[in-house]
């Protein structure tokens, strides 16, 4: 028992906030450009007290014998974050890959404060109109039932608006079931699936797919250019590629490619078999004899990936918005409809 007792708790960390995250890396670039060695860059930006923890760890971290990237997983930095600085130890470019961590950081943070924003207030009156419905279906319509008993076509009426009402409950409570055990399922069986099945699955979702594509090849593009600048064969860049963890479809593309070359296939033939990749990509390596343009084009089309998914992303929140409102609209109408027909009825018996 008293072993129990001196047994610490197992205490999960928290999640570090994103304005945390960014404003490290931001002031961490700034000092790196002004010519502080890292170690002596951490030291500085333990002068803010809100950085002071993150800071701390991470120099403990790396006095270690971590890695960045290990070192900063281990401070809860995000995997898009850390996906980045895995390949520092590989290309020794720490400036260029936090610049590129907080461009992509930055952006996601602003579509989800922007999807915040946009969902706030439909949402809330969503809720609202919910619990009115309900009021309407427990209280006001059994009372035009009693009213109506002798109306036939009032009766009707009002015992089809019961069964839409119930129905559109029980659809929204279904619904939201559904989503609330899918994420934190799919988040947990994710690693028992092997990458193939992953990838099956990631094409069968029609808005999706197109996501992830953009993406994979993304990562695809600025890694291998990353790569390409320190000077590295393909066979070299490809083992880098394929050691990472962070992006799982990558290591396995690699990994393919890598198996594949050694058998003297050319690089161009296999990519057109990765169904995640853009053809965009493939031609980049299809035109691109000399390493330094094949270099500089896949740095630009990184560039122009980015720009794409941020474009993607913003219509897909522009066009929620008026769908939540067309809803709400629909909502209102029904609600009206359901309350104004029996008075209706009632008049012309009168």
């Amino acid at each position: 028992m008293g072993s129990f007792l001196r047994k610490p708790f197992i205490k999960r960390k928290k999640k570090l906030p994103g304005e945390i995250q960014l404003r490290f890396l931001k002031r961490l670039q700034r000092l790196l450009e002004n010519g502080y060695p890292l170690l002596e860059a951490m030291e500085t930006l333990k002068w803010d007290k809100n950085l002071l923890p993150v800071a701390t760890q991470i120099i403990e971290s790396l006095k270690d014998g971590m890695t960045i990237d290990q070192a900063f997983e281990r401070a809860m930095f995000h995997q898009s974050i850390t996906s980045y600085l895995y390949f520092v130890q590989a290309n020794g470019d720490l400036l260029g890959s936090i610049g590129k961590c907080i461009e992509m950081f930055e952006q996601r943070m602003n579509y989800t404060k922007k999807f915040q924003q946009m969902a706030r207030y439909p949402i809330i009156l969503f809720i609202i109109f919910s619990l009115l419905l309900y009021f309407i279906k427990q209280s006001v319509l059994p009372s035009f039932m009693e009213m109506f008993q002798t109306n036939s076509n009032a009766s009707s009426m009002l015992v089809l608006s019961i069964f839409l009402i119930d129905l559109f409950m029980t659809g929204f409570i279904v619904i939201g079931l559904v989503i609330m055990i899918a994420i934190p399922s799919w988040h947990l069986i994710k690693h028992r699936i092997s990458i193939e099945q992953q990838i099956k699955i990631y094409q069968s979702i029609p808005i999706y797919r197109g996501y992830m594509k953009t993406q994979t090849s993304y990562f695809f593009a600025v890694h291998f250019s990353s790569l390409l600048k320190t000077g590295m064969s393909f066979k070299e860049i490809l083992q880098h590629m394929a050691n990472q963890r962070k992006i799982p479809i990558i290591t396995h593309y690699a990994n393919l490619i890598k198996e594949e070359l050694s058998r003297g296939l050319h690089i161009t033939y296999l990519l057109t078999q990765f169904t995640l990749l853009e053809e965009q990509l493939v031609s980049i390596f299809q035109k691109n004899a000399d390493v330094n343009a094949l270099e500089k084009d896949l740095s630009v089309y990184g560039d122009l990936l980015m720009e794409e998914i941020e474009d993607r992303i913003m219509k897909s929140i522009t066009f929620l918005q008026p769908v939540f409102f067309i809803l709400l609209a629909l909502f209102i109408v029904f609600i009206y409809v359901t309350l104004m027909w029996p008075m209706f009825e009632l008049i012309n018996t009168i």
